[in-house]
């Protein structure tokens, strides 16, 4: 790293970081609760998963089936509103949620919590789906129709007009303003620079570590990368949802075959890797705090993952084709299944079948380096398929936000394409900054304010609760009795009849 990037981030370090201590202490502050600490905003989200799985009649089980069926497209009208599919819609959501955290992530987590955090963090992700489904159908109702045929939603939109109805139009103005600008910032950082920054550590690594021709290349990296995210945004959602329902498959299929391969080789030692995860989640006294540990480490990776009740996920589900809000509900309800009882699940079983019985937590590993040492395990090569779907999950997570940042842009200033075009130029900066400096205080700052915007969310879906419940049953009932067109079931009878 030369001198001058080294000068820049001392100087912008140095400015930034009272006000990102200071936030980070406010918004991660721990409560003591059972003689634990625990952090109020992750006890914020998760009282709200729960009350919405209640509230909604385990709706994540009973609307699974359903929202399977919507993906694949037995219900998509290609006439109806919006600009990309429904499955288009959830490649370019779980994107922006599957992401480092998915496999560095859950290591730390066991690490910090125990084995019994792999259990709680299933839970977490179980009961986040409703969240989703929530917020989600909001972001579908209240979206606003551009005269280009474009739409712009999410939280902004549907917490200004909770407001605007009660006559309140500047308060609700002023919510809105404050989420966008919140996440303005956190895209920057989250969803930009830490994202670049991690690809090129896994980069640098896979192609020789420090003696990397590109150990200290970081900039030649950081314009590539943007260069490639530009390429992407450019198009705007159709072009970044184009995309990421190809990555999305693919490197989910990547990561979950490697990892299975990875448990199967370690296959004798499964059934005391589920007897070790699930007592352990229940243990009152253990070095890891206990059952209480377990699963505030377990909720914690879970809702900072799949990031259910941010608000960030229904700006994209808002581009979806559909006169229905609460179909995509339904169909965001797969998004924190993908993300937490899937893919979290399976680096939780890699690590506790491999690492533990292998002594591999004794030696000091922490979490992208420890769900490596157990790939690498078996297979001295197993850390590359990993490193690649390291790599495609930081892109992919980089396309994503930059759609809910400039999607914030734009409610704060215009929909104007010189507009759109300053945004994804600064955003496109950051990327390559982000691989040449590391702001620490930045990062904090950005992940502060990303999860300090799940308040006003979180309260907006409770006071919109009963309406999206309504919505939901509606639309169900609708399926049911048939209003709702099979359109994949007339296409499949229509082909039937002419072959």
């Amino acid at each position: 790293m030369s001198p001058a990037p080294e000068n820049l981030a001392t100087a912008i370090e140095a400015l930034v970081t009272p006000a990102a201590s200071a936030l980070s202490a406010f918004v991660f502050y721990r409560l003591p609760l059972f003689g634990y600490e625990i952090p109020w905003i992750v006890l914020w989200l998760a009282v709200a998963a729960s009350f919405f799985t209640l509230y909604l009649g385990f709706i994540n089980i009973r609307g699974f089936a359903l929202a399977v069926r919507l993906v694949r497209g037995d219900f998509h009208d290609p006439q109806a509103p919006g600009e990309i599919s429904h499955f288009q819609a959830v490649a370019t959501a779980v994107s922006g949620t599957v992401g480092i955290g998915n496999i560095g992530g859950v290591a730390v987590a066991i690490v910090v919590g125990g084995p019994g955090a792999a259990f709680w963090l299933i839970v977490a992700g179980f009961v986040s789906m409703s969240t989703k489904l929530v917020e989600c159908t909001l972001g579908v109702k209240y979206r606003k129709h551009n005269p280009d045929g474009s739409v712009s939603g999410g939280p902004m939109y549907y917490l200004e007009q909770w407001l605007a109805v009660r006559n309140f139009p500047l308060a609700g103005k002023g919510l809105g303003k404050f989420y966008a600008l919140s996440l303005v910032i956190g895209c920057l950082g989250i969803g930009n620079m830490f994202q670049s920054n991690q690809a090129y550590v896994q980069f640098v690594t896979i192609t020789g570590g420090e003696a990397s021709y590109f150990a200290d290349k970081g900039w030649l990296f950081g314009i590539a990368i943007a260069l490639l995210v530009g390429l992407v945004i450019i198009g705007g959602i159709r072009s970044i949802a184009a995309v990421a329902s190809k990555i999305v498959p693919f490197m989910g299929v990547l990561y979950v075959l490697s990892a299975l391969v990875i448990i199967l080789m370690s296959a004798e030692h499964i059934p005391t890797a589920i007897e070790l995860i699930v007592s352990s989640a229940f243990t009152l006294e253990s070095a890891t705090g206990g059952a209480i540990g377990a699963m505030i480490v377990g909720f914690q990776r879970a809702l900072f993952s799949n990031e259910a009740g941010l608000g960030s996920a229904p700006i994209a589900h808002s581009a979806v084709q559909t006169d229905h809000p609460a179909s995509e509900g339904l169909v965001s309800l797969l998004e924190p299944f993908i993300d937490t009882v899937v893919i979290c699940t399976l680096s939780s079983l890699v690590i506790v079948v491999t690492a533990y019985p292998a002594g591999l937590m004794e030696q000091g590993l922490e979490g992208i380096a420890l769900t490596s040492a157990a790939f690498e395990y078996h297979f001295s090569w197993a850390p590359y398929p990993l490193a690649l779907a390291a790599l495609l999950f930081a892109f992919s997570t980089a396309i994503s936000w930059s759609y809910y940042g400039l999607k914030a842009w734009t409610y704060l200033f215009s929909e104007h394409p010189v507009s759109e075009s300053i945004f994804k130029l600064v955003f496109c900066g950051f990327l390559a900054l982000g691989c040449m400096i590391q702001l620490t205080a930045v990062l904090d700052f950005s992940d502060a304010m990303i999860f300090l915007i799940s308040v006003p969310n979180i309260l907006g879906l409770f006071f919109y609760a009963p309406e999206v419940k309504r919505e939901v049953a509606g639309f169900m009932s609708a399926v049911a009795s048939g209003e709702v067109r099979n359109y994949r079931k007339e296409r499949a009878l229509a082909a039937e009849a002419a072959g």
